[in-house]
């Protein structure tokens, strides 16, 4: 299996004086040397990560929020690599439709040549709070999406283009530089469950990444993304599915709960989602039934919320995450968790948040150095096989 660990790079101060963090939340509560800390700070920690071997770090695109001070991944990836040799940079992903799609393919490919060659890029639409961010209407997000794909590909792949879109429009373009990778890097595509972008995904043999759902979920998620790949004539294969985990490395499941719950409480309190339900109130924005009608009816719940909090998370909330899902424990706990959600998935990558909630930077660097030491060689160890859900729909 191959294991990135996802950093959102969250602002290293807890919000204490909020019971509920809001938006937007004024400059006045941010301090500019936190901020170079907390940069400072993850440029260790991806010094790490490469020497002990882990395969790639997963970046983000967020932006108005503590959650994640990562507006420009291009950015961090160019810091990135100058300090690093092998780790890969995944980003999940390029917020296609609120930019310019000439300045991400300019970006990405000088990103790429920067690193020699290590990002991944992550296509995706985006969240609410980043639609109202950029006035952009929700309605608008995926032919947004589709039309500066289109532009990126012939950016990276043509010698010369011209497009004239709904959107954007485009005359005797040729692209300097071009990326380090040829044709382009490797794309991956995160998805929430929407048959849309799995027909999307499928019809072009991109991977996916999809978040830790329920296992029912899972299943009916890459079970259609499975019958989406056979359908343009390719099978589906372990290597295509990426699978999100929460991971602790502790001495036992107690002593994890105890070490990192409190910061896990703290992020989906305060910082999961900011902004997010606001967002959607000003947006109108709700997920249609129809892009869920192929998930078994059991299994629709999760889809069909929109993040907006309905009730304080605790820690008793925490201690049932682990119980269900969540690879919290003594290594060999995480070990057997990973693995276990690997093989029921089909997935032989996973994408593990492991520094959730600002945790203090000396522990989130305990954390690596446990995890690579005493569960990495493990997991790389063991190899995926098997797509069971596609098997499970016949794909």
């Amino acid at each position: 299996m191959k294991v990135f660990l996802f950093d959102l790079v969250p602002y290293a101060h807890q919000f204490t004086e909020f019971s509920d963090l809001p938006y937007p939340l004024p400059g006045k509560y941010f301090d500019p040397k936190i901020a170079h800390e907390t940069y400072q700070q993850h440029i260790q920690a991806w010094k790490l990560m490469d020497e002990l071997g882990f395969d790639g770090v997963g970046f983000n695109e967020h932006h108005t929020t503590p959650h994640s001070l990562m507006n420009s991944p291009n950015m961090l990836i160019a810091v990135a690599a100058q300090h690093t040799k092998r780790l890969k940079f995944v980003v999940m992903g390029y917020l296609l439709p609120m930019h310019d799609p000439l300045l991400i393919a300019e970006e990405t490919a000088m990103a790429d040549q920067i690193s020699g060659g290590r990002v991944i890029a992550g296509l995706a639409r985006g969240a609410p709070r980043e639609y109202h961010v950029f006035s952009m209407p929700a309605s608008e997000a995926r032919a947004r999406f589709e039309e500066s794909y289109e532009i990126i590909m012939k950016a990276w792949t043509q010698e010369q283009f011209s497009h004239e879109g709904k959107f954007w429009k485009y005359k005797d373009i040729s692209l300097w530089p071009k990326p380090y990778q040829q044709p382009h890097p490797p794309i991956w595509i995160p998805v929430t469950g929407s048959k849309e972008t799995l027909d999307w995904a499928g019809s072009r043999n991109y991977p996916i990444a999809l978040p830790e759902f329920s296992k029912g979920l899972i299943e009916d998620i890459i079970g259609y993304y499975a019958k989406a790949v056979a359908k343009a004539g390719n099978k589906v294969t372990p290597d295509q599915i990426t699978l999100f985990a929460d991971a602790y490395v502790a001495d036992s499941r107690a002593a994890a709960i105890k070490e990192y719950g409190p910061y896990y409480v703290y992020f989906q309190n305060m910082l999961f989602g900011h902004g997010n339900s606001v967002a959607l109130a000003r947006l109108g924005s709700a997920r249609n039934p129809a892009s869920y009608d192929y998930v078994r009816p059991e299994n629709r719940g999760p889809l069909m919320n929109e993040r907006v909090k309905t009730a304080a998370f605790t820690m008793a909330d925490a201690e049932k995450r682990v119980a269900d899902r969540a690879a919290w424990g003594s290594p060999k706990e995480v070990i057997e968790r990973l693995i276990e959600e690997g093989e029921h998935a089909g997935a032989n990558n996973v994408l593990l948040n492991v520094n959730l909630g600002a945790m203090p930077h000396e522990m989130f660097m305990e954390q690596i150095r446990r995890f690579g030491q005493d569960v990495l060689p493990a997991l790389h160890a063991h190899e995926v096989k098997r797509v069971r859900p596609a098997e499970m729909f016949g794909a």
